[in-house]
């Protein structure tokens, strides 16, 4: 074909551009008339200059310390052949290595324990300088108020109101941020307060055996008031953190495992008594700055795990403790290792409590939904078996009851997973006989109060 031969178009292909070119006209003229009714994009405004922002403390950022754990090795490398007789070997001994190095883990430490060398966090320990020895030397929903201004003001028992105004008057920590007070390495199985009144002193024993102490006193330098001050903008990290310093927390690896409960004795507030799923009872001595094992079985490879401890609150050298196959035991501090053991429960016991004026009454709370009351003047037992104190009287309820609890009045608060907490009455226990036998009734709650007893949380009693 001819360069200058024109090419034939087909009506269709004609109707086609003719349409293309219509509707770029249109778009033009559109484009047109919004840029001359102020619509079109015209010339950016440049940006203001921002203000300059005032200068925020940087924070420092806290550096976690990694374990060191052993390396894989490359059996290839190694020259050792896949599927060989030699890798198989190599295999079942870097397994039986792992195997014992977590039952040494696991093992509970016999003997005394010095806090300078069991110290794994915080501040060091130092015995002449610790924030304890002034103090020991002296001896529902979240967020919601149960009640107000006026349930406090229609409240017409004296006693009542003057608690709740007590109540009303509490506030919420705030010298340190709660993510900032990490009191333990781990989660947190126990907690309570110091009994002394001078300083608010908080321990706490979470589940790998470690125990924290945390001094509720100190002052945060970011909540105390203080004259304004031109800083740097280029204070450092070091810097920063040294103006406001994290509280001053200290804790110290006692046990192996869990550390279930702890209780400080009355009769000396520089002791307290720690129990753990390691199977063991420790002496913690705040002024000696050591702990001791009080109790632990014959056999290191035995495993009994201890739920809970308490003391005879007439007697300074007298403990019990629970077990999670369903004893309870007793043993006295001058000969250590020497026990007496009571079978009260196929179940797990959770929790029990001594009554505090009558420490003879023991109320039990297990896993097989009771709340029992035993009798320890009246034991009874067949010729070399365990012997079983007197059973008082039970109540079941619906679910597992994870804690009992006495209070001097000889009321006896539980925590069930039904969700409920009860209050059981019982009236003059000093003048009981032994072995007493309780009805259905007599051991019926006299208060039954709802609440949320699954969230992960646990109630004090």
């Amino acid at each position: 074909m001819a360069k200058n031969e024109s090419i034939e178009i087909s009506d269709y292909e004609r109707q086609r551009q003719e349409n293309i070119a219509q509707r770029d006209k249109l778009l033009k003229q559109l484009a047109f008339d919004a840029s001359s009714a102020g619509l079109g994009p015209g010339q950016k405004p440049k940006p203001a200059k921002p203000a300059k922002p005032a200068p925020k403390k940087k924070t420092a950022v806290r550096r976690v310390k990694e374990e060191i754990v052993p390396r894989r090795t490359s059996s290839r490398i190694a020259g050792i052949e896949a599927d060989s007789e030699v890798a198989k070997r190599k295999a079942e001994d870097e397994y039986v290595a792992a195997q014992e190095a977590a039952r040494v883990k696991r093992q509970r430490i016999s003997g005394p324990l010095d806090l300078s060398e069991v110290q794994v966090a915080g501040k060091g320990w130092d015995k002449n300088a610790n924030f304890l020895v002034d103090v020991v030397s002296r001896g529902a929903n979240p967020n919601v108020r149960t009640f107000g201004d006026e349930e406090v003001k229609e409240t017409t028992d004296k006693e009542l109101r003057a608690l709740r105004e007590k109540m009303s008057g509490l506030e919420l920590y705030n010298e340190y941020e709660p993510n900032r007070i990490k009191i333990t390495p781990e989660r947190i199985y126990s907690l309570g307060f110091h009994p002394v009144a001078e300083k608010p002193l908080v321990f706490a024993g979470d589940k790998l055996g470690n125990l924290g102490l945390f001094d509720a006193s100190q002052s945060s330098s970011s909540t105390a008031v203080q004259p304004e001050t031109i800083k740097k903008e280029d204070q450092d990290e070091e810097e920063a953190e040294a103006d406001d310093p994290d509280p001053n927390i200290t804790s110290f690896h006692l046990h192996t495992r869990t550390i279930s409960s702890f209780q400080f004795s009355p009769h000396n507030p520089s002791h307290l008594y720690t129990s753990s799923y390691d199977s063991s009872l420790r002496l913690l001595d705040l002024t000696k700055s050591s702990s001791e094992e009080i109790y632990a079985p014959d056999d290191p490879s035995r495993d009994e795990p201890l739920s809970g401890v308490e003391m005879d609150p007439r007697s300074p050298h007298i403990l019990y403790f629970s077990r999670l196959d369903g004893h309870i035991g007793r043993t006295d501090t001058r000969a250590p290792n020497t026990v007496d053991l009571f079978p009260l429960s196929e179940k797990k016991i959770g929790g029990f409590s001594l009554h505090p004026s009558c420490p003879h009454f023991i109320a039990t709370a297990s896993l097989d939904r009771t709340m029992r009351v035993w009798d320890l003047r009246n034991l009874s037992g067949k010729a070399g078996a365990p012997q079983v104190p007197a059973l008082c009287g039970e109540h079941e309820s619906r679910l597992s009851v994870s804690h009992a609890a006495f209070n001097s009045a000889g009321q006896v608060a539980t925590a069930s997973y039904d969700d409920t907490i009860k209050v059981h009455s019982f009236e003059g226990m000093s003048g009981w006989s032994a072995g007493r036998d309780l009805t259905a009734k007599e051991m019926a709650p006299s208060a039954i109060i709802r609440h949320n007893n699954q969230t992960g949380r646990w109630v004090t009693m």
